[in-house]
């Protein structure tokens, strides 16, 4: 009896689309000179509602990259939205870093920092006004975003919560 081979998973059919936000290089001293590895902090999502972060460390830049898309499909959440926006107003936190996001009429575009914009993107959100404060730091942003986007509820999930009916 033949073994079948293992079928992988096709990279292009998927749904997902993946956006390399940074790539870190760090060096450790050793007796012969500098070692290098690398990080890469990559975003995962399928411009429909679903989006995930992931970040993977290893000797070179290819391999990092590859690990931290897997770890970005791994994690991926679904997020609410209105239309090509969000449903409210919402702050995202993470470690040092503030991540405001405000709805924004249609045709405003995604205004955002260039660590917050492929989470918004890949989420599928199209029109947004954000504002970072306290670390710029690349990883906390991507990560207080992604909390953001957690924390918004469509008004059907808040009548049901509250169990008292809202008007728009």
């Amino acid at each position: 009896m033949e073994r079948q081979p293992k079928k992988r998973f096709d990279e292009e059919s998927s749904p997902f689309q993946e956006q390399i936000v940074q790539v870190y290089r760090c060096a450790t001293v050793v007796r012969g000179g500098r070692r290098f590895s690398f990080g890469a902090l990559v975003v995962s999502g399928d411009r429909q509602g679903r989006v995930g972060v992931g970040y993977g460390k290893a000797n070179e830049v290819p391999q990092a990259v590859e690990k931290g898309t897997k770890a970005a499909r791994k994690n991926l959440v679904t997020v609410h939205l209105r239309g090509t926006t969000i449903p409210h107003r919402v702050v995202g936190r993470f470690g040092a870093s503030k991540v405001v996001m405000l709805p924004a009429g249609e045709g405003t575009g995604v205004i955002a920092s260039a660590s917050v914009r492929p989470v918004l993107e890949l989420a599928g959100v199209k029109d947004v006004l954000t504002k970072s404060l306290g670390s710029n730091s690349p990883k906390n942003l991507v990560k207080a975003a992604l909390n953001g986007l957690l924390q918004l509820r469509s008004a059907e999930v808040v009548q049901r919560l509250r169990g008292v009916p809202i008007e728009a």
